[in-house]
């Protein structure tokens, strides 16, 4: 509102061209700002809207969802001013014609550059991994009563599908739900099966979502840190974790937390029994500061570990793979709230990941909708929703860093740089108005 109060102030004051000016780049800043502040939401960033039409967006290589705001709203406002020179009953052919070319040009850009794509050769691997879809009841999947049986369902359904070429098996988000130190976990005994497990298949590696904590002792270590009664301090992780036999074990602690369910700014205390109630906590989770990578030893494999909602940013999940990341592994509950469209658009979601990384994508949700995506954001496979399931892939790997990957929301921030130097522009001419004793 903010936003749009200032658009409406500046083009009453200035002018209609530079209100369009302000309209995109103030938009773009406050979704800039969106993506970046406590109460980050970017759901409904408006970029995301062709997450179904991923043909469409081949360009988002080179741009990100910014690009696809940026289209929306130049072509929102060119069709705002043919509709106006209709009802004028002003000659609207000119507006029309550069209507058409700016919607039809990205769209031809991404026919291209998706040519281009189907024309080159896949070399498939001679190696695959497994996704595995529990369909374990989340509000249940916590209950201590309930952590062995469902460890063995993830076991059993990942033993259905393993063979000689199987490297990596992804759970999704919190299916090792009995929280623990990160250090204990190799003794915690609801876990012996998991390892029991992967000792019999040592060509294997398993990456899970996982609940720990760490303790600081007498420390506050971080802002997040929550003291015990005794005057401890400790941190809880929703996290993920990378086993392997006889390897250490790796751990990424989620870093894009949810508001409200994982994390709340300090001004929100108060309503942490109330988002308890959504399967969060109060004291909120601590969390890594950037993004990490899981790579071992004589597995092709380097997955990015990327924890439900963190795969709604398109330059966090960018870092994964500048860090080496060549799958980008999805893990998810999206069981919270039933059967509503969320889960759909979160899939839909990952189709972008994909677009912006040219990177493949192996999502692992609970409820559903696990999937396989490929590079240009196609959904190749998936298992329905509220059904257990398991996808076998033999999924391709590269190196190859798309444009976005090595700059990242630049679009965003030149949007930023622009709104805050016609603010300041603005300001200046207000003083200098002022003090020569003008009228503006």
């Amino acid at each position: 509102m903010l936003a749009l109060a200032g658009i409406f102030s500046i083009q009453q004051k200035l002018g209609k061209q530079l209100g369009y000016f302000s309209l995109v780049v103030f938009w773009m800043l406050f979704e800039y700002i969106h993506l970046n502040w406590q109460l980050s939401w970017p759901w409904l960033t408006l970029g995301n809207v062709f997450a179904t039409h991923p043909n469409w967006v081949q360009w988002y290589e080179y741009t990100g969802v910014s690009g696809g705001t940026l289209w929306i709203l130049i072509s929102n406002i060119l069709l705002y001013e043919l509709i106006q020179a209709f009802r004028l009953g002003n000659s609207f052919k000119k507006n029309l014609g550069i209507l058409a070319l700016t919607i039809i040009t990205p769209l031809i850009i991404s026919y291209f550059i998706s040519q281009n794509l189907s024309a080159k050769k896949i070399v498939a691997p001679s190696t695959n991994l497994i996704i595995v879809q529990p369909n374990i009841d989340p509000y249940e999947k916590f209950n201590q009563n309930n952590a062995a049986a469902q460890i063995q369902l993830l076991i059993d359904l990942s033993e259905k599908q393993i063979d000689s070429s199987t490297r990596l098996i992804i759970w999704p988000e919190t299916a090792m739900s009995v929280a623990e130190l990160q250090n204990n976990v190799p003794l915690n005994l609801y876990y012996q099966p998991i390892f029991q497990f992967l000792h019999r298949h040592p060509f294997v590696t398993l990456l899970s979502g996982i609940e720990t904590y760490k303790n600081y002792q007498n420390i506050k270590a971080t802002n997040t840190a929550r003291k015990t009664p005794d005057g401890n301090y400790f941190d809880a992780f929703n996290a993920s974790v990378y086993i392997k036999s006889n390897e250490d074990l790796q751990f990424y602690n989620k870093g894009k937390l949810v508001p409200g369910v994982e994390t709340l700014p300090s001004f929100l205390n108060f309503m942490g029994p109330v988002f308890e109630k959504f399967g969060g906590t109060a004291g909120g989770y601590g969390k890594s500061d950037s993004s990490s990578v899981f790579q071992v030893k004589d597995n092709p494999y380097v997955a990015a570990p990327i924890i439900c909602y963190e795969s709604i940013y398109g330059e966090y999940v960018a870092s994964y793979v500048a860090k080496g990341a060549n799958v980008l592994c999805v893990i998810t509950n999206d069981g919270w709230w039933g059967n509503t469209p969320g889960h759909k658009q979160h899939l839909a979601y990952a189709s972008i990941r994909a677009i912006e990384t040219r990177r493949w994508v192996a999502r692992s949700a609970n409820t559903g909708v696990s999937a396989v995506i490929d590079p240009a954001g196609n959904i190749l496979e998936t298992r329905a929703w509220d059904t257990p399931g398991i996808i076998k892939y033999a999924i391709p790997t590269s190196t190859k860093l798309s444009f976005y990957v090595q700059y990242g929301d630049w679009l965003y921030k030149i949007a930023a740089i622009l709104a805050l130097l016609f603010i300041a522009w603005r300001g200046y001419n207000i003083i200098r108005m002022k003090i020569s004793g003008g009228n503006k």
